[in-house]
């Protein structure tokens, strides 16, 4: 049934533009075409939702200018959570900075992404992609296929690199929460701020069970998104006028 789903049709058109990209790589870089290919085209995937992306980070910086303000409405209406639930929302609508906004890009990336995980995470649509190598590893090869040699260094350097991109991860989603300034005692508010710094390594989890070519698009877009964490989230100085005065 699901072999005639849009999904599908979109892996399919996904695994062509691949196979395409991997024939053009061929004489450039031979055996790794594919490999390369895979990267290359998570790459154009990325960038064909950055302005997602950059829509998302205008409405977190909104919501963070919003930060003190927030704070005087948690003390103002620190014993009636109805209240400030309501002044809260007043004030995101006056300053055009809605939580919810914040939240439609990555929903609108979700398509893509599921895609991309059905091309190279259960091969449907891939065609004979997952039968090429890197380092002599099939891409289609999962950890618990067996391990080798090459299978132990190819997995461990990509699966290190998730790692290390997680962390990052991880931090930079603890640093845009606090700066975010929701309230901490909401119910549920300090289960959520354990939970989301722990989700970046929910990728290297994910990365154990699928084949290597899946692995590739992980590190590739978890670098990708790393990048852009890092250069479209990095701190900006604040203006002289806007401190606020004692």
């Amino acid at each position: 049934m699901l072999a005639f789903s849009p999904v599908h049709d979109a892996a399919a058109a996904a695994g062509s533009v691949v196979g395409w990209l991997a024939e053009l790589l061929t004489p450039l870089v031979g055996g790794v075409a594919t490999a390369a290919a895979i990267v290359l085209f998570t790459i154009a995937v990325r960038l064909l939702i950055s302005p997602l992306t950059v829509a998302q980070v205008r409405a977190e910086r909104r919501r963070a200018a919003l930060a003190p303000q927030l704070r005087q409405l948690q003390q103002r209406y620190a014993g009636d959570p109805a209240t400030l639930q309501s002044e809260m929302f007043a004030l995101y609508r006056r300053a055009g900075a809605s939580p919810v906004a914040g939240c439609l890009p990555a929903l609108l990336q979700a398509p893509f992404f599921l895609v991309m995980y059905r091309l190279f995470g259960t091969g449907d649509g891939a065609g004979g992609l997952l039968d090429a190598r890197l380092a002599g590893v099939p891409l289609g090869w999962h950890l618990g296929d067996g391990l080798s040699p090459s299978v132990l260094v190819v997995f461990g350097v990509l699966l290190a690199a998730l790692l290390g991109l997680a962390r990052f991860l991880s931090r930079r989603a603890q640093r845009t929460a606090a700066s975010a300034g929701a309230p901490t005692d909401q119910p549920g508010a300090a289960l959520l701020a354990r939970v989301i710094p722990l989700l970046p390594y929910g990728t290297v989890l994910l990365a154990l069970v699928v084949p290597l070519a899946a692995v590739l698009y992980l590190v590739t877009t978890t670098g990708w998104t790393a990048a852009e964490h890092a250069l479209l989230r990095r701190p900006r100085p604040v203006p002289a006028g806007a401190i606020d005065e004692r």
